[in-house]
């Protein structure tokens, strides 16, 4: 049975909004009977009426289902297939060939070295006779001819940075790592010699004076030296300070010796 409620209110659509919100449907859903107009009270003090209506649900018909019709499926004949269909075949792949490296040519090595010091000096316009003398792993490079003193610099630092660049382009690309030493006429041995006499000397006048001695800047090869002649030395001790390329050694008197 339809529900039916009569509701009222200032205005006709104040009364239906009234219906909608008591029976909760939407306004669409309700037939809608205006049973009285609102009036207006007489100079805004007596009479007036409010608006009344009836308000009805809509029956909704039930929706119409059609009875859909489905298909039988259509039977698929089965495939009878041989058990050997099933088993993988599985055909051997080439097995690779792992080849081991080949030894490195220790010769190649040093012909490559000679090779970049000669491309050098012809760019500085020298001649140069270079002597190999082999180690088990390094390579010294003793170099002879005239006016060499511009491959030593001062102290030996050109010749250092030759050194490094040498080294730095012949062993990049090779699996096998030989260092090389560059010397000029048996410089870097009249050098060490140098330095411990100097290393001695400065030892003295720390113990003399009872005062830290400086050094000039050196390479890191000549400041292991000086470490290593004074290492023995019980009466000072050495320690490197600085920053490369000007770090240099300080030789102290031990405290409390005299």
């Amino acid at each position: 049975m339809a529900k039916v409620i009569e509701k009222t209110g200032k205005t006709i659509e104040e009364a239906i909004q009234s219906a909608v919100a008591e029976l909760g449907v939407k306004e669409s859903e309700l037939e809608i009977e205006v049973l009285e107009e609102p009036s207006k009270k007489f100079l805004g003090l007596f009479g007036g009426t409010p608006a009344k209506i009836r308000a009805t649900v809509k029956e909704l018909a039930p929706p119409v289902v059609k009875p859909v019709e489905v298909e039988e499926p259509a039977r698929v004949e089965e495939e009878k297939i041989p058990a050997e269909k099933f088993e993988p075949v599985l055909e051997p792949s080439p097995v690779e060939e792992i080849s081991e490296p080949e030894p490195v040519d220790r010769q190649k090595i040093i012909d490559a070295a000679e090779k970049f010091l000669q491309e050098v000096f012809a760019a500085m316009k020298i001649e140069v006779t270079i002597e190999v003398e082999e180690s088990e792993d390094a390579c010294l490079l003793n170099l002879s001819g005239k006016g060499l003193g511009i491959l030593i610099g001062k102290h030996g630092q050109a010749l250092d940075s030759l050194q490094y660049l040498l080294n730095l382009a012949v062993n990049r690309k090779s699996s096998e790592k030989i260092y090389f030493t560059l010397d000029v006429e048996d410089y870097r041995s009249r050098r060490a010699e140098t330095l411990t006499k100097l290393a001695k000397s400065v030892a003295d006048k720390a113990i003399k004076t009872r005062k830290d001695v400086k050094l000039e800047p050196m390479s890191r090869h000549e400041r292991k030296l000086i470490h290593t002649v004074l290492q023995e030395n019980n009466r000072v001790e050495t320690h490197s300070a600085g920053e490369e390329p000007y770090r240099y050694v300080i030789v102290s008197p031990k405290r409390g010796r005299k």
